[in-house]
């Protein structure tokens, strides 16, 4: 056993922020504990590898859900990074900051430690963005963040499309004004390499003697004297391995592993703990409940001209692509899932966009799963509302680390929710109208023209629709007492044991999360090392 004053539990977008500021005192002792490999996978590098990665399952958690009416009656995957970097390894590589009234939100829920006084700052100090620093963005930090270099007719026409529509056309997509816009999306890629969370923020840092990196290590729960956390312990080949913590352990799982590892550990509803044999350290009935994530659709068009990337990615043009790829670390294969985003409002009325649209030059086919290319020139983008009021649960069934929890999203619970989904479905197509893209399209091919009546969209959600990959919630943080994690993260009712990751935000900050979950991270090292 080796003795630490922070054990961190899981490498993702936070535990590789924490690992990385914490450390920073040489005279603090860290370890960072993976449950999977390396992120050093020649197809993690490739931006575009994602689509091989994301079903390995040497690299992944394939979290499914529970056969569900808003799921269309089937399991879907949920799939996690289980690799240094977390899902900041196999995401799509998008980044977006989310707005200053979301963090704002978040801070009158919990405290002003999370406002955007504070992230704002957080965003600073952790940036390197191409377009260098301003009164928003940082210039010097260690996570890189470009600007697709690549243009082409489509996407231009995409953002004159939705400057046809009102929206202004931004330079820089995550500009902290509220309003809408449209534009090139930033996304975490620098000289056509992944920029993810070990990338960025482990490779650096590597050498600290204080700094212990452990990949294949699984923790299968929390150890408790009495009721403090003091050690986070490894089961490899039947084994247990200890990692002692003097100070406290950090759960950084995420919004899918976090409640699984509270629960195993013996914080969780107590009648579920007793049914499965934990013995109960505390009773923390919202454990793996508030769980909110997008629901998006993704709606594509076919082209009637030849200017999208579908050959790109089919047949001995993908060799070709590939090839180029790893030649000049350019060309489709270097770029982001997305290349341009959209932030636009449900009723002009409103003071702030509701609805998202990541947009990309290219389309896939449904009946292969949206693995494959279509064999015709298209386009496609995933849409959603912003911020989903409809909430699910996680909870465990088994107290192997390796076994999936019941995973009930409970999509479009809410009238909400319902109202948005159809308004996005009204909005894309309106979008798809405009004179620049008019020209372009022949026919909207999913859900397609027939696809009319408000509820023919939701049943198009149902069937062929995709979580965001932005869950949060699920171990919230908040003032109230029935709140899992109080305003500094600490997990009520014990002692020396935090968690920081996207599940203890109690809403989604308008977004994709891979951004608001570092700069949380971020501010939340000053939070800890304030109490130390």
């Amino acid at each position: 056993m080796d003795s630490f004053d922070y054990v961190i539990v899981g490498a993702g977008a936070a535990g590789c922020v924490l690992a990385h500021r914490l450390s920073e005192d040489p005279a603090v002792r860290v370890a960072l504990l993976e449950a999977g490999p390396s992120h050093k996978h020649p197809m993690i590098a490739m931006p575009k590898g994602l689509g091989v990665m994301i079903k390995n399952p040497k690299y992944t958690w394939p979290f499914p859900t529970a056969p569900e009416a808003s799921t269309g009656g089937k399991s879907e995957p949920w799939t996690r990074g289980k690799v240094l970097g977390g899902s900041t390894s196999v995401n799509g590589l998008m980044y977006v900051r989310g707005q200053p009234a979301d963090f704002d939100e978040i801070a009158e829920q919990t405290s002003a430690d999370w406002s955007w006084q504070h992230i704002g700052a957080a965003y600073r100090a952790m940036e390197c963005h191409e377009l260098g620093g301003d009164a928003t963005r940082g210039d010097a930090g260690p996570l890189r963040i470009t600007m697709p270099g690549e243009k082409s007719v489509l996407t231009e026409a995409m953002i004159a499309a939705g400057v046809s529509m009102g929206l202004s056309r931004r330079g820089d997509p995550n500009a902290p004004d509220g309003g809408e816009g449209i534009g090139y999306a930033a996304r975490n890629i620098f000289d056509g390499r992944r920029q993810d969370a070990a990338t960025a923020f482990l490779d650096p840092i590597r050498a600290r003697p204080n700094l212990s990196i452990v990949t294949e290590a699984p923790v299968q729960r929390i150890r408790f004297d009495q009721c403090r956390a003091v050690a986070a312990q490894v089961v490899r080949d039947g084994r247990i391995t200890e990692y002692l913590a003097r100070r406290e352990v950090v759960v950084a799982g995420g919004a899918l592993s976090s409640p699984g590892l509270l629960q195993r550990s013996g914080i969780g509803p107590a009648r579920l703990l007793q049914t499965l044999g934990i013995p109960l350290v505390c009773d923390v009935p919202e454990v793996g409940q508030n769980l909110i994530e997008h629901r998006a659709i993704l709606m594509s068009w076919k082209l009637r001209k030849p200017v999208s990337q579908n050959p790109s990615f089919g047949g001995w043009r993908l060799l070709r692509s590939v090839g180029r790829y790893f030649l000049s670390r350019s060309g489709p294969m270097a770029a982001a899932t997305y290349e341009v985003g959209a932030w636009l409002k449900s009723r002009p009325e409103l003071v702030r966009p509701d609805l998202q649209f990541l947009i990309a030059p290219f389309s896939l086919d449904p009946e292969s799963g949206r693995t494959r290319p279509e064999r015709f020139h298209g386009f496609h983008m995933v849409a959603y509302p912003l911020r989903p009021t409809s909430c699910g649960e996680i909870n465990i069934d088994s107290t192997d680390v390796q076994a999936m929890p019941v995973l009930r999203p409970n999509h479009h619970a809410t009238a909400h929710d319902r109202e948005l989904m159809i308004a996005i479905v009204n909005s894309a197509r309106a979008y798809a109208a405009q004179p620049a893209l008019r020209e372009l399209i022949e026919i909207e091919t999913y859900p397609g023209p027939d696809c009319r009546s408000e509820d023919e969209m939701i049943a198009a959600y149902d069937s062929g629709g995709s979580c965001g990959y932005h869950a949060v919630g699920s171990c919230r943080m908040g003032r109230d007492e029935r709140s899992v994690v109080d305003p500094e993260l600490r997990v009520r009712g014990v002692d020396g044991l935090r968690v920081m990751d996207t599940s203890i935000m109690p809403q989604i900050p308008a977004g994709n999360t891979n951004g608001p979950t570092m700069a949380m991270a971020w501010r939340a090292a000053d939070i800890i090392r304030r109490a130390a």
